[in-house]
């Protein structure tokens, strides 16, 4: 049964301590191999990634091929129905429109010392997507991926997916022909990821490594940021449903167990101010638990890690929410503005009674790479600004370099660095 807690009982702050503070990540201690892969990916190369692609997908990649050929990623998708083609293609422009909007603009100003200087914005050179072909084998992730780098500027996208037993999946190769992705590798797990970020004779390396995996793949991201930007460690999915008794409880639980079919280690809690209404919806959580294929996935994830907090008021739960951190926030109200407002902390909200965490994460428009395990405190989910870097820039002339100038050989002899005060000196 998932947890029941009351703000106004005498043991509520020690029981949402334990809440918050509780791990959900995988326990499996994966740090040790990860460093034994990476490091045979990079003494050896392609000679690795297929050993370890027999060793753990159970197939040879000089039989099944190395690359998907993009014939085969067009088949797949003049395969697909129409509607699904369509609906592909409705959340492509939709997220396509979205990152557009985010893409910053190059700046530039002459401030009153004469001094020329701003800002100008480029896409990396190249980028890699993991794409998962386990438990989770998402064209939608295919698309929020792909698409923000193509906005971003990055002139070549190269995607890594296991394929098992060297099977591919349709809808994913379909989706990475609808978002531009230029090369598709029948490689996975940390050895893909270690293979972009130091390259093989195959495998050109990447700037930037995003995309979902799991926790060899979270890992290795881990030990290889620096040699490669990465957008997030992400952990298992969560959601926090704010919703009062005007709600239909059906439509609540079937948005509590969105993210609880994910994994069972995902994570659904639910505030409300009403109990009877409380105790609807975890009736209609069991009713429907018995009617979804992902049921058993579902209720070990509802029974291990879910919550229902009952509140005096709903605008109290903006300070537990900010300490949850919680990577979807549904605002299930009439008027939610005074809640979102008071929220400080959430990677992705979701406002009213008719927007459901699960078009977001299909054809909202904004991401759904979003930060997970409490990180929204800090971190904000994909967007074009992951595939892109600033650099800034100055220009003196004679007549401002005399302005400021003799500030700088001030502060740099100060520090005890001529040379640093000459170079400027020289010019005064």
């Amino acid at each position: 049964m998932p947890l029941r807690l009351d703000s106004r009982d005498a043991g509520f702050a020690a029981a949402f301590d334990a809440l918050v503070d509780a791990r959900r990540e995988a326990d499996e201690d994966v740090s040790r191999a990860v460093t034994a892969i990476r490091a045979d990916v990079r003494a050896h190369g392609d000679a690795a990634l297929a050993e370890l692609t027999r060793r753990f997908d159970g197939h040879d990649l000089d039989v099944t091929g190395w690359q998907v050929p993009k014939a085969e990623r067009q088949a797949a998708l003049a395969g697909l129905t129409p509607d699904l083609r369509a609906a592909l293609e409705l959340a492509a422009e939709r997220i396509r429109a979205y990152h557009a909007a985010q893409r910053p603009a190059d700046s530039e100003t002459v401030d009153a010392a004469g001094v020329r200087m701003g800002a100008r914005w480029r896409g990396v050179d190249a980028a890699g997507l993991y794409v998962p072909g386990g438990r989770a084998a998402y064209p939608s992730s295919v698309l929020m991926n792909a698409i923000p780098a193509r906005v971003a500027g990055v002139e070549r996208l190269a995607m890594v997916t296991p394929t098992p037993k060297g099977e591919t999946n349709p809808l994913v190769l379909a989706a990475a022909e609808i978002a531009g992705v230029d090369e598709v590798w029948r490689v996975g797990g940390a050895q893909a990821i270690a293979a972009l970020a130091y390259g093989t004779d195959r495998i050109a390396p990447v700037d930037v490594v995003v995309g979902p995996g799991n926790a060899w793949v979270a890992e290795a991201k881990r030990q290889l940021y620096g040699v490669v930007g990465i957008d997030m460690v992400a952990g298992p999915s969560e959601i926090v449903v704010v919703a009062d008794g005007a709600n239909d409880p059906a439509w609540i639980a079937a948005d509590l167990l969105s993210q609880a079919e994910h994994d069972p280690t995902s994570q659904s809690i639910l505030f409300t101010d009403d109990a009877a209404f409380a105790d609807a919806v975890a009736a209609e959580v069991e009713r429907q638990l018995g009617t979804l294929a992902t049921g058993a996935t579902a209720s070990a994830s509802w029974a291990a890690n879910g919550a229902i907090i009952l509140v005096g008021d709903l605008l109290e739960s903006a300070p537990l929410i900010d300490r949850l951190a919680p990577e979807h926030l549904e605002l299930a109200l009439a008027d939610p503005e005074p809640l979102f407002a008071a929220v400080r902390h959430a990677g992705s909200v979701f406002l009213g009674r008719y927007t459901p965490e699960a078009v977001g994460d299909y054809v909202g428009g904004p991401n759904h790479v979003l930060p997970t395990g409490r990180r929204a405190r800090f971190s904000s989910g994909l967007s074009v600004l992951d595939f892109m870097k600033r650099t800034s820039f100055l220009a003196c002339d004679a007549a401002s370099i005399a302005r400021i100038g003799p500030a700088a050989v001030a502060l740099a002899e100060a520090e005890g660095l001529p040379a640093h005060a000459r170079s400027v000196a020289v010019r005064l």
